[in-house]
C-alpha cells in the first residue's frame, strides 16, 4: 500500500475528531472566532513538528514562489470555510455540504491546469461516483431539491473551489522547495501557511470582532486539544498532497463522511434508511476505484 493512502485516511479521521472537539470547545464564540481557534492553537504544535523534523535534516530555504502559494492557499482556505458557513445560513445544510464536496473534482481539474497532474480513467470515475454518493448521503429529501438550492448551491460550489485552490496551492508550495523529503517540505508549507492564517484572521478580528480575540484566548484549556488534533490532521493532509495528486487525496478524504455516518449509527443509535445505505455504498465503491 502506498503511504499516502493511510496518511489520508488517518487525516480524515482526525479531522472528524477535531470537528467534534471544536463544537464542544467553542460554544460561546462566533463563527470567525471558532475558526480562529483552529489556526491559533494549531500553530505551536505545527512549529514543534517542524522543529522535530529539523533535527534530522536541514530546513529547505523558502523562495518567493513558495511564499506566494502558501499565501494563496491560506486565504483560499479561510474563504472556503466562511462560504460554507454562509451556505448553511442562507440555504440549508444538505445543499451547502453536497456542493462543497465538488472540491475533489475541482482540485483534480485545477491540478491538471496548474501542475500538469493527471488522473487515470478509474480515478476520474471514482471521484464522480463518490460525489454522487456524497450527494445521496448529504441530502435528506429528494435529490432534485439540490438544484433549487439557489444561493446555498452557489456558496457550496465556491467553498469547494476554495478548498481546491488551497489544496493545489499547498502541493505547489511544497514542490517548489529546493530540497528535503516530503515530510520536511510539507511540514514547512504547513507551518508557514498556518502562521499566515493566524496573522490574517487576527487582523480581521481586531477590526471587525475585537471581543472574539479575548474569548478565543480564554478558551485555551479546551481549544488546545482542538489545535493538537487539527495540527496532526493537517500534517497528514499536507504530507499526502506532497506525495500525489491533490485531487486523489481530497477524493479519498471523503471517507470522513463515512466516519460520521458510522458514528451516527453506533454512538447515537440513529435509524439508517435504505437511501443512506445506497449513498454509503456509492462512496465506498468510488473510493475503491481511486485505488486501482
Amino acid at each position: 500500500m502506498e503511504i499516502w493512502i493511510p496518511f489520508t485516511i488517518a487525516a480524515a479521521f482526525l479531522q472528524n475528531l477535531r470537528s467534534m472537539l471544536q463544537k464542544r470547545a467553542t460554544g460561546n464564540l462566533s463563527t470567525n472566532g471558532a475558526s480562529y481557534t483552529r489556526f491559533l492553537y494549531a500553530l505551536p504544535f505545527v512549529w514543534l513538528y517542524v522543529g522535530w523534523l529539523s533535527l534530522e535534516q536541514t530546513l529547505p530555504a523558502p523562495n518567493g514562489t513558495f511564499l506566494l502559494y502558501c499565501l494563496s492557499g491560506g486565504v483560499a482556505q479561510i474563504i472556503a470555510t466562511a462560504t460554507l458557513v454562509a451556505a448553511f445560513t442562507h440555504g440549508n445544510f444538505a445543499v451547502g455540504t453536497a456542493f462543497s464536496k465538488t472540491e475533489a473534482a475541482q482540485t483534480a481539474l485545477l491540478g491538471l491546469i496548474l501542475l500538469g497532474d493527471t488522473l487515470s480513467g478509474w480515478a476520474a470515475g471514482g471521484i464522480l461516483l463518490s460525489f454522487v454518493g456524497v450527494v445521496v448521503l448529504s441530502n435528506p429529501g429528494r435529490l432534485g431539491r439540490l438544484l433549487r438550492g439557489n444561493r446555498a448551491m452557489v456558496l457550496g460550489l465556491v467553498s469547494g473551489g476554495g478548498l481546491a485552490v488551497a489544496s493545489v496551492s499547498y502541493r505547489a508550495a511544497a514542490l517548489s522547495l529546493p530540497e528535503g523529503d516530503f515530510l520536511i517540505r510539507s511540514g514547512c508549507t504547513l507551518a508557514v501557511a498556518v502562521t499566515l492564517q493566524v496573522l490574517i484572521m487576527a487582523a480581521y478580528l481586531r477590526v471587525r470582532e475585537p471581543e472574539q480575540i479575548t474569548r478565543v484566548l480564554r478558551s485555551w484549556r479546551s481549544s488546545l486539544w482542538v489545535g493538537l488534533v487539527g495540527a496532526a490532521a493537517s500534517a497528514l493532509w499536507f504530507a499526502a498532497m506532497t506525495l500525489v495528486n491533490a485531487g486523489l487525496v481530497r477524493a479519498l478524504g471523503q471517507v470522513e463522511l463515512l466516519f460520521s455516518f458510522a458514528a451516527s449509527i453506533w454512538f447515537f443509535g440513529e435509524r439508517v434508511r435504505s437511501k443512506e445505505v445506497v449513498g454509503a455504498a456509492l462512496v465506498v465503491t468510488g473510493l475503491l476505484l481511486l485505488l486501482l
